[in-house]
């Protein structure tokens, strides 16, 4: 299949590099000319234009922020093919992608260092690849065509609509991004921390190197889904504050904090069997929706697993 990346940062010169060690036919094309010589030196096809990139191509797979997205969809006219998008934030791109054969997708996969340098054809390996499924919006038979791809490179492929997709990864991803940076920032008050920390600091900052830039994009992009995720979360840790003027702190606290212990050693849930699953909306949402995936698409037959949510992993 002929597929044109348009974007080659860390996500899509991942995707780039993945998709030509599959066997696929990839064009790439970026914004910036540097980022354009450096896939041209990696021995890619590079346009010189968003329209070149996606002329006589099947798919098109934008790779860029949510801020620059409108001005991409425009070049896209007369492209009649099918687009997929790696965007972190699903709702607001379902809406701009609105009569255009479109499936959104978002590979959950990254790291904190970024540009097409930093890619690897291996970052999809295992990663769950949220493909929205509308029940009133999307074609089946697209969404199997970019299931079949995606699995291809070895993802798990996730089927939820763009609503559900957003309140998630304000959950697991946006929401942690801006209490990584919060804890950061302490480093530029108190040196003596930043000489004390150690592994629990290490891995609850990780994400707070990333650009600022996109994480600004993604979180603003999503603004309702944080807001209201961030609200909670405030509130808990409000109540832990209270728990530490009580007369037994020590046990109000360990009552509070033995569920999220509970819940995080149990994850990630070991998967179930493979299973048949119907090629159906219904079974396909059904089968996102209780956190499992799609591992395996040979034309119409699909198998999926579902995660033992009652085992706790060593």
């Amino acid at each position: 299949m002929r597929i044109a990346v348009i974007g080659l940062g860390l996500i899509g010169g991942s995707l780039l590099r993945a998709l030509a060690e599959a066997g696929h036919e990839v064009v790439g094309f970026d914004a910036d000319p540097a980022t354009r010589e450096l896939a041209g030196e990696s021995g890619f096809r590079v346009a010189g234009s968003v329209r070149e990139a996606v002329a006589g191509s099947a798919v098109a797979a934008l790779a860029v922020p949510l801020p620059i997205l409108p001005e991409v969809v425009a070049d896209l006219d007369g492209f009649d093919g099918l687009v997929t998008d790696v965007t972190s934030v699903k709702g607001p791109v379902r809406d701009l992608l609105a009569g255009r054969r479109f499936v959104g997708g978002h590979p959950m996969a990254g790291k904190e260092t970024s540009g097409f340098a930093a890619s690897e054809a291996g970052l999809f390996e295992g990663c769950a690849w949220v493909l929205c499924l509308e029940p009133d919006g999307t074609d089946l038979g697209d969404w199997l065509l970019l299931a079949g791809l995606f699995t291809g490179l070895g993802a798990r492929v996730v089927p939820v609509t763009a609503a559900e997709h957003d309140t998630a990864v304000a959950q697991i991803s946006h929401v942690p991004h801006l209490f990584a940076a919060v804890l950061a920032r302490q480093l530029l008050s108190n040196p003596l921390a930043g000489t004390l920390a150690a592994g629990s600091f290490r891995d609850g900052t990780r994400v707070a190197a990333t650009r600022p830039e996109l994480t600004a994009a993604m979180c603003g992009g999503n603004g309702s889904a944080v807001r209201l995720e961030l609200h909670r979360l405030i509130g808990e840790l409000r109540q832990l504050e209270a728990d530490l003027g009580l007369p037994d702190p020590i046990g109000a606290i360990t009552d509070h904090l033995r569920p999220a212990s509970e819940a995080r050693r149990a994850w990630p849930a070991a998967a179930g069997r493979p299973e048949p699953i119907a090629t159906d909306v219904r079974a396909l949402l059904a089968l996102g929706r209780s956190g499992g995936w799609v591992t395996e698409v040979n034309g119409t037959e699909l198998v999926g697993k579902r995660p033992e949510t009652d085992r706790f992993l060593p």
